[in-house]
């Protein structure tokens, strides 16, 4: 799922001119080393949060089905997170990171979430909303002051951008329908040692066609009446 939101996202921030002006597009950690070797215009979106938003988690199993409408597997509800991304412009002068990081503001401001021509695997499958909150505050995480001093860097203008995605559920097989009824002997074996014929229960809808070995519909016996206190059995 993480590397499906990281293609969309790419996507997204594609799509507004950055890469056809020459502005490279990644998701690296933006450590002072790697800085150093930076010798393009980019736009670096670094994730390093990760955290399960636990008021959506949903229980039990919903059925999946094939062309026919049969029952082929049972699929646990999806798990929501929360995926926070540290966005940054670098370019050679401070006023072309700037604009860098206006133009990926303006982008991600203009949509509450990926758009679905964007979305693949598991997250077009799923069919849901992967909603994005770009600049906000948030009430957990690291702060970027914290992000840069792990990484080792000096603090810079960013983007905090926040990405709540579904991870799939897990899918279970189920087993075929069932087509026949059930085999049912008086017997193990008749006397000659050959196994006797069994006769097959019969299910609901299925005419009986005699001979087969499928039993005929029972008939609806009324039920008995009930005595009442003192009387006596005949």
């Amino acid at each position: 799922m993480i590397h499906e939101v990281d293609e969309g996202l790419r996507g997204l921030l594609a799509g507004s001119g950055l890469e056809a002006s020459g502005v490279e597009i990644v998701f690296d950690a933006p450590t002072r080393e790697w800085a150093a070797r930076r010798n393009a215009p980019t736009v670096c979106v670094f994730l390093y949060d990760i955290r399960e938003d636990a008021s959506r988690r949903g229980s039990g199993a919903g059925e999946v089905y094939d062309a026919e409408g049969y029952v082929v597997a049972r699929r646990t509800p999806p798990r929501w997170f929360e995926l926070t991304y540290l966005v940054t412009a670098w370019a050679s002068r401070p006023q072309d990171e700037h604009r860098l990081l206006s133009q990926v503001l303006a982008t991600l401001v203009a949509v509450d979430a990926l758009p679905e021509r964007l979305l693949t695997g598991s997250l077009a499958e799923l069919g849901l909303t992967v909603a994005l909150d770009t600049a906000g505050s948030g009430p957990d995480g690291p702060a970027a002051s914290d992000v840069w001093s792990a990484l080792g860097g000096e603090l810079k203008a960013s983007l905090g951008l926040r990405v709540r995605a579904p991870l799939a559920g897990v899918s279970r097989a189920a087993a075929p329908p069932v087509t026949e009824g059930l085999v049912v002997r008086a017997t193990d074996h008749r006397q000659d040692g050959d196994p006797v014929p069994g006769r097959r229960l019969r299910y609901d809808g299925v005419e009986d066609p005699g001979p087969d070995g499928f039993a005929g519909p029972r008939e609806r016996r009324p039920a008995p009446a009930r005595r009442r206190r003192g009387d006596r059995q005949p």
